[in-house]
């Protein structure tokens, strides 16, 4: 079945000392564009994170983020004791008054705090990467439930342009008898002598080259085989944005040659249906 490329999973996680919330968004694009964003002691994961990311994905604008909120005593900046010692012993040569005043001038000055980089535990990368499995799942999830209602769309505009290519299929007849009706009256109109078999010969020369017979084959086949794809269990949105241009290409040989104001109208309606599922078309994965 179709997915769309746009799609939105959250998994949240409540460790013992930090809550941790990862998400992953997607748009539609091309090829893959993955950002991600989180804290710099994960990054030793991040090329795994994007390859999972990757081979679920596919196709997309996405962008992952892992946030971290801290709830327990546990604390990643600690107070730097030689720098402030340091200082406190130097502010006290320079001049009298209580230690405690030194205290706070120090721990306002440059590296009196210092951040300890904290060390992946392994036990707890394993409950965040089953967190990042959900969040995945339920992108895909969503990307599938988007992808229910523009299949629904494409089925009933397919229809439509089925129903327009049955009234095109009446209208030839009719076209043609109009056609050879307007050169006989051309001709009359000229009021000269002409030789029947050769005129016919011409006639029909002329209507070989306004012949759509192949381009409404051409055009069913093609209907038929964009409705097929949509039952895929692979979902191919570059192969159903081809098979689109191939049906685009038809009707407007279509249109080019029925020379027939009465199909052409036809034509322009299948062209607005068309456009609509090329619009569509776009995000689909």
């Amino acid at each position: 079945m179709i997915q769309s490329m746009t799609g939105y999973g959250k998994t949240v996680l409540q460790l013992p000392t930090k809550k941790i919330t990862i998400e992953v968004k997607s748009l539609n694009s091309k090829n893959l564009d993955l950002n991600t964003r989180m804290p710099s002691y994960y990054r030793e994961k991040e090329l795994g994170i994007r390859k999972k990311l990757a081979s679920n994905l596919v196709r997309g604008k996405v962008d992952f983020s892992i946030y971290v909120e801290m709830t327990g005593e546990e604390t990643q900046t600690v107070i730097n004791k030689t720098v402030v010692g340091s200082y406190v012993k130097e502010l006290k040569e320079l001049s009298e008054g209580e230690e405690i005043q030194f205290l706070e001038i120090a721990m306002r000055l440059p590296d009196a705090l210092q951040t300890v980089r904290e060390e992946v535990d392994e036990a707890e990368w394993q409950e965040i990467d089953k967190g990042i499995d959900e969040a995945i799942e339920k992108i895909v999830q969503y990307r599938k439930d988007e992808a229910h209602s523009l299949e629904a769309d494409f089925r009933e505009r397919i229809e439509n342009i089925k129903e327009f290519l049955q009234e095109i299929e009446q209208l030839d007849e009719e076209r043609l008898a109009h056609v050879k009706d307007r050169l006989r009256k051309a001709i009359d109109e000229l009021k000269v002598t002409i030789d029947e078999n050769r005129f016919e010969q011409e006639l029909i020369y002329y209507l070989e080259k306004l012949d759509i017979n192949e381009e409404k084959v051409r055009l069913a086949n093609h209907l038929d085989y964009f409705l097929e794809e949509l039952n895929n269990q692979k979902s191919d949105g570059k192969k159903l944005g081809f098979i689109v241009q191939e049906i685009g290409r038809e009707i407007n040989t279509t249109g080019s040659k029925s020379n027939y104001a009465t199909m052409q109208q036809v034509v322009v309606q299948m062209k607005n249906e068309l456009e609509k599922i090329k619009e569509q078309v776009l995000n689909i994965l």
